[in-house]
């Protein structure tokens, strides 16, 4: 099934629910060797050893820290964060470039491939940026314990900001699906905006929550069946003053799957997550719980404060003159994060832990899985994995 709450972007729920928790010992070494390309390799041991080679190019240069040392941990863990607002999309005249009468601008294109050891099963990606509203998606698999060798998913993407679209096909079954996505409320479109003293434009009129509802259709003429499901979201924006929070409601009428989902921001550096499962065929229902706790690095004296761009400059200056507490640094973000640890837990004892944080130059990631009702072994599983970037 391509589910839908993925569709809605709803990754929120899905980083504090559904993290991956290492299992075995695995080593990272990867480095953006230049600004267009970069490359990483993999080593693990999980009882048998394996590992895999993997690059990356993008024709649009990647001016974005790699160091492990100084990389923002916010940018490699999965966490809450905040949807902004709808972005109105670019007009197509403003990604022409024009020289001697001729059109000289080029299709944004990303190139990924993944080699596994040693099985030789080979993963491709293939991104071009056919249009500002526009993109193309070709991921590939190649490996000969599958069907035909592999296998080739096609998608196309449009984002119009107000709604969105998705055809895709995938050679496997010869699968044909279609998505949707609306979003209630002002077409940023058509929203007036204002640019600030930094620079940034910004809506007149900001909206303080987002509702989004959509929906997907498949359907596989080799296999002669098909399916469809639906979800319903709500989530705050930026500009709302209380807690930030994410609800949304799935359902997939074919199979009676019913799934209610909650996630909040109860702090600066807690957010918590619920979710129940519910099917109408069998009564059947799961309920899991999560939480994400940061932890930040201590203020010291001569420390530099960075300083948020959407913050109006008086304000800014206030802050620095006026020396704030570092309880309310801490409130408005302005320590740089150390570590995050994660749990999640089920009805059925089922209990999921995972650190992740930096120690010196390396970047740590510790888990484990337990089962609180196997007293014979409680301990199903602990991983341990080390990473370094350049």
């Amino acid at each position: 099934m391509l589910p839908a709450l993925s569709f809605l972007g709803l990754t929120v729920i899905e980083a504090l629910l559904d993290f991956q928790t290492p299992h075995g010992l695995r080593l990272r070494i990867s480095s953006l060797s230049a600004p267009s390309f970069a490359t990483s390799y993999t080593l693990s041991n999980r009882g048998f050893v394996d590992g895999s080679i993997s690059f990356l190019y993008s024709s649009l240069p990647m001016r974005i820290s790699s160091q492990s040392s100084i990389i923002d941990l916010r940018n490699l863990v999965r966490g809450y964060r905040h949807l902004p607002e709808l972005r109105r999309p670019d007009e197509t005249y403003l990604w022409e470039i024009w020289q001697a009468g001729r059109r000289i601008d080029k299709k944004d294109t990303l190139l990924y491939g993944r080699l596994y050891l040693p099985t030789s099963t080979l993963e491709a990606l293939y991104l071009r940026r056919i249009s500002p509203s526009r993109l193309l998606r070709l991921s590939c698999v190649s490996d000969s314990a599958l069907p035909n060798g592999g296998s080739i998913l096609a998608q196309l993407q449009n984002d119009h900001a107000k709604y969105s679209t998705e055809y895709l096909f995938s050679t496997d079954s010869c699968l044909m699906g279609l998505r949707g996505l609306y979003n209630f409320g002002l077409d940023p479109r058509t929203i007036p905006r204002t640019t600030t003293p930094r620079g940034n434009v910004i809506p007149t009129d900001p909206q303080f929550g987002r509702l989004s509802a959509g929906a997907e259709l498949y359907f596989s003429p080799l296999n002669k069946s098909g399916g469809v499901s639906t979800a319903i979201r709500f989530t705050t924006l930026p500009s709302h003053t209380g807690f930030p929070y994410t609800m949304a409601l799935t359902l997939n009428p074919l199979m009676g799957n019913i799934s209610s989902s909650y996630a909040v921001k109860a702090g600066s550096d807690v957010a918590l997550s619920s979710r129940f499962d519910f099917n109408i065929y069998s009564y059947e229902s799961d309920v899991q719980l999560g939480l994400e706790l940061w932890r930040r690095k201590p203020l010291e004296s001569g420390d530099t404060l960075p300083v948020e761009d959407t913050e109006p400059p008086a304000l800014q200056e206030s802050v620095l003159e006026n020396k704030l507490t570092k309880d309310l640094l801490q409130q408005n973000n302005f320590q740089e994060v150390d570590s995050v640890f994660k749990a999640r837990v089920n009805q059925h004892g089922k209990i999921g832990v995972l650190w992740e944080g930096r120690i010196k130059d390396l970047l740590v990631s510790i888990g484990a899985d337990l089962n609180l009702k196997r007293r014979d072994n409680i301990i199903g599983s602990v991983g341990l994995e080390v990473s370094y970037s350049s």
